[in-house]
């Protein structure tokens, strides 16, 4: 299993319920990686990988939650929203693969 860093956060532009606005997560490592966020909701349920975020100088472990029986991924420190996540920037383009 590897401990992978999440440096950008692909948001869904039209849904401002922090639940449901992330679309995928992204990194620099390897030349730039992307996953939805089932991709990493599998991973995370399978112990294929675990993930993480920089915040300061403290990593925060990714975590699955669940809200109205939708689950969604927010790191361990967050409160009721992903704020850690919520507050990373988008992935370059050629990162994500295309514009949107």
């Amino acid at each position: 299993m590897a401990h992978v860093r999440i440096d950008y956060t692909h948001k869904r532009g039209d849904n401002y319920n922090p639940h449901e606005r992330i679309q995928g997560v992204a990194g620099n490592g390897g030349g730039g990686w992307y996953r939805t966020e089932d991709q990493v909701l599998a991973d995370l349920g399978t112990g294929l990988n675990s993930y993480f975020v920089k915040v300061g100088n403290v990593a925060a472990d990714v975590i699955v939650a669940r809200h109205e029986g939708r689950q969604y991924i927010k790191t361990q420190p967050d409160g009721y929203a992903p704020n850690n996540l919520l507050n990373l920037d988008e992935p370059p383009v050629h990162i994500v693969g295309y514009g949107g």
